[in-house]
């Protein structure tokens, strides 16, 4: 018998367009499962399968293959994973407009060279098939984005702190008219979308990150039209700067991540001008601390890293290290703490981290959504142990 609000597997596949096989086959595979199985087999829908249905088939239109989606989507109807899931969505339609925008204009080129020149420049082929390749990295910018994109949501949903965190470091940054600012790892440019009403007319910003990916975020974050703003791809251990070119430069969440801390400090100060200010932040060893905790209580095999960050460049080592390379080293904490009154927020954060959480919890998704949702119940709260040093140029 149908239950009221549910779809038969007809009925579903009619209302998405497409085949009852599709439907049966994403079931077999695991990718779609109907959320109720009658004792003879029947299988129904609800809508927010249908939601789900669409994120699916929205991603192999993108080019990614069904076990690609499988790994990149979790069976949940919360508005904030669907927000979430849909924003990301929504980033990689634009990606994948920029690519075949640039595929379109290669072929182009390379058409009207061969017209023109009646021979074919081949290292203008190999850039055309370079770009139809782009899709291969799209699925770890997507994975990118979106545990950026978990962790400031949780943060901004349920700091106790008002201020924020971009508006405090931007408040740390001191920008005076007419500087010349470098962040090295500007990630999606948050940092300046979210103060860009502060920053006087006459400044000159360059945002640097390794990622392509990250790079266009932050074009469309700050604004391509903008004219204080540059964009420069390259790894900050070599920034291509000559000496003394930049008043500020800024480094959020970045220097634990350096192959070699020394030499990006060394990198820092020759770009620097005299006087010249480094802010860079981090955290300490007491930073979110009862995240670890909770999901070891769930299953004591889960390390949400593998790899303690801080013990390569966090609050209670960094002045250390950059005492070696600057003078008048401070540290700044910001005041803070973590209330989450509800699981949704803080499961899609806990599988955001760089660990093996996924191997454990998505077998078991259900039944870590209905732990974590306990713990929340009135209220968890988590230490925040982060700040910024602040270094100046002798």
């Amino acid at each position: 018998m149908k239950k009221p609000g549910y779809y038969s597997s007809g009925e579903f596949a009619r209302m998405a367009h497409v085949t009852l096989r599709t439907i049966r086959y994403y079931d077999k595979q695991n990718i779609l499962k109907p959320s109720y199985v009658t004792e003879a087999g029947a299988r129904f829908y609800t809508d927010e399968d249908f939601a789900r249905l669409q994120q699916i088939l929205l991603l192999k239109y993108l080019g990614f293959t069904l076990d690609d989606i499988r790994e990149m989507t979790i069976d949940d109807a919360d508005y904030h994973f669907m927000l979430n899931s849909l924003n990301i969505q929504l980033k990689l339609v634009r990606d994948k407009i920029e690519q075949m925008q640039l595929v379109e204009k290669a072929i182009q080129d390379t058409s009207e060279l061969i017209q023109k020149e009646h021979t074919i420049d081949w290292s203008q082929m190999l850039n055309l098939i370079h770009l139809t390749g782009m899709e291969k990295s799209m699925k770890n910018q997507y994975q990118d984005a979106s545990n950026i994109s978990a962790r400031i949501n949780l943060h901004s949903l349920y700091s106790v702190n008002k201020q924020g965190w971009f508006p405090w470091i931007y408040e740390k940054l001191c920008v005076r008219d007419g500087m010349k600012v470098l962040e090295i790892g500007c990630g999606d440019g948050t940092l300046w979308k979210e103060n860009k009403d502060k920053l006087p007319e006459n400044i000159e910003i360059t945002l640097s990150d390794t990622s392509e990916g990250m790079l266009r975020d932050a074009r469309r974050n700050v604004g391509i039209g903008d004219h204080r703003f540059r964009f420069r791809h390259f790894d900050c251990h070599r920034i291509p700067y000559e000496d003394q070119s930049f008043d500020l430069v800024v480094a959020g969440h970045v220097l634990f991540y350096c192959e070699d801390i020394p030499q990006v400090c060394r990198e820092v100060k020759r770009v620097l001008k005299p006087g010249g200010r480094f802010v860079c932040s981090t955290y300490g060893s007491e930073h979110m601390k009862e995240v670890s905790e909770l999901v070891q209580s769930f299953d004591d095999r889960i390390v949400l890293s593998a790899e303690k960050l801080y013990e390569r460049f966090g609050r209670e080592n960094g002045a250390e290290i950059l005492e070696q390379y600057f003078s008048d080293v401070h540290w700044r904490t910001y005041e803070d703490e973590l209330i989450i009154p509800e699981p949704e927020p803080l499961v899609s954060y806990i599988l955001s981290c760089h660990g093996n959480q996924s191997q454990y919890i998505l077998e078991r998704y259900k039944e870590f959504q209905i732990y974590v949702q306990k713990k929340t119940e009135k209220g968890f709260r988590i230490t925040k142990d982060a700040g910024v040093f602040v270094a100046e140029i002798g």
